[in-house]
């Protein structure tokens, strides 16, 4: 097996034989010369063949050469093969100032000579055929980005001391509510559901001793939502940590999170995402803004909107409108709403008791919200008492309530949505950009 140099490597090298493996993305095949541009997981570069064509008068040709020229001529886009030659730098060369001159060709797989879908291809259709979509070289960023982040926040927490854990997402019963649960045949005729969230599986880290943990794993919700903000399986994003005073605590950890997060994909990406997305990262100065949910109402309704909603929270667009005030008074993308009435939160969620509102936020960035943090509440007997106004059942609950029986500590945390945060991060209009193989309402394969 040769040598396979990476396409990003080649301007560091000198000239001389080469072997570059990727896919065939475009072919100028001109009479005297043919040009291939194969691109491979980090860039393209221009590959050169002078071409022998059968003379007319019949004169004789070297085999191989004509062999080689037919062999370029015949290519399809989305060949993949491994290019043996010369490696030039020239600086006319615009793609890189480097070109291989082909010395042979070996395909590993020919496509097919006509794609399925084209640049101007509907979202539905490339989502379809996503594997050709994610050949793009934007594409290949958004990936990349969704790498730096990633790692970025594991490093920001396993430097903090922090325990990653991997929650079971086959539960017994629902994880928040009874809603929106996908219920999976089980051994014996037993039903399980897929995890909604892995809320009580972190909170039962806090009762173990844990301290401080994170996960960053798939959750589900059987939601027959279609709009650009919505998955039926996601990925999570999770903290919970020990001692705490309020919500204000797990607030902080999180804006500084996301400030290292941002802030890493700046330093590594922030070029190319200027280029391909048309757009500058910007790193978030902390703190946050914050606004409590009634005066964030009243903010709304200065600027001219009437929230529909009759439950009290906020609706998309008076996330949106709140947000613009945010930017226009602040210069800030992210603002975390806060002080939600029980009755809009889940029935673990810590309640104030000079106030009777939830020591609880939403975050939103760039007028959408990306998560859901709180103070939990860690005496079993309010707990009971929360979830019975909530209208759940007890028994359902009791392996839960048996955390909170043995001791607990005061704890919070919270649950972010990765796609979002890429989606809002770089500008895109859908998480099914953003997101690997996007699951919808009507969308399980590829």
């Amino acid at each position: 097996m040769s040598e396979r140099v990476l396409v990003k490597q080649l301007q560091g090298l000198p000239d001389g034989p080469v072997s570059v493996s990727g896919w065939v993305e475009t072919v100028r095949d001109q009479k005297k010369v043919q040009f291939v541009i194969l691109r491979d997981e980090t860039g393209a570069v221009q590959l050169v063949n002078p071409a022998t064509r059968p003379a007319e008068d019949g004169t004789e040709q070297d085999a191989a050469a004509l062999a080689l020229t037919d062999l370029i001529s015949n290519l399809s886009g989305g060949t993949f093969l491994t290019v043996t030659g010369e490696l030039k730098h020239d600086e006319r060369v615009k793609l890189g100032g480097v070109e291989i001159k082909i010395g042979a060709l070996d395909v590993a797989a020919a496509a097919l000579p006509e794609t399925p879908i084209a640049a101007d291809s509907g979202l539905d259709k490339r989502m379809d055929w996503r594997f050709l979509d994610l050949r793009q070289r934007r594409n290949n960023l958004i990936f990349r980005v969704q790498t730096t982040l990633e790692h970025a926040f594991r490093s920001y927490w396993i430097e903090r001391d922090y325990i990653e854990v991997h929650s079971p997402k086959l539960m017994a019963s629902a994880s928040e509510s009874n809603a929106e649960l996908f219920e999976v045949p089980y051994f014996e005729e037993k039903t399980a559901y897929l995890a909604q969230s892995p809320q009580f599986f972190k909170q039962m880290a806090q009762v173990a001793g844990f301290g401080k943990i994170f996960e960053i794993a798939p959750a589900f919700r059987a939601d027959p939502s279609f709009t650009s903000r919505h998955a039926t399986e996601f990925t999570s994003i999770d903290a919970e940590i020990s001692w705490i005073d309020s919500h204000e605590d797990v607030a902080a950890m999180q804006e500084e999170l996301l400030q290292t997060g941002i802030q890493a994909v700046k330093d590594k990406h922030g070029a190319e995402i200027e280029e391909l997305f048309g757009l500058e990262v910007q790193v978030p100065s902390i703190p946050f803004p914050r606004i409590p949910l009634a005066e964030a109402r009243e903010i709304v309704k200065a600027r001219g909107y009437d929230i529909p909603r009759t439950d009290g929270d906020l609706d998309p667009e008076g996330e949106r409108q709140i947000s613009a005030h945010v930017e226009e008074t602040y210069g800030h993308q992210f603002v975390f709403i806060t002080d939600y009435h029980p009755e809009i939160r889940a029935f673990y969620h810590m309640r104030n008791e000079e106030t009777g509102l939830t020591k609880s936020y939403d975050l939103l960035f760039k007028g959408v919200e990306i998560t859901t943090g709180a103070q939990r509440e860690h005496r079993v007997d309010v707990l009971i008492e929360q979830a019975a106004e909530k209208g759940l059942e007890p028994e359902h609950l009791d392996f839960y309530f048996d955390f909170f029986r043995y001791g607990a500590p005061p704890h919070g945390g919270f649950g972010m949505g990765l796609a979002r945060v890429m989606m809002l991060l770089l500008g895109q209009d859908s998480i099914r950009e953003v997101t690997y193989l996007f699951r919808g309402p009507t969308r399980l394969a590829p």
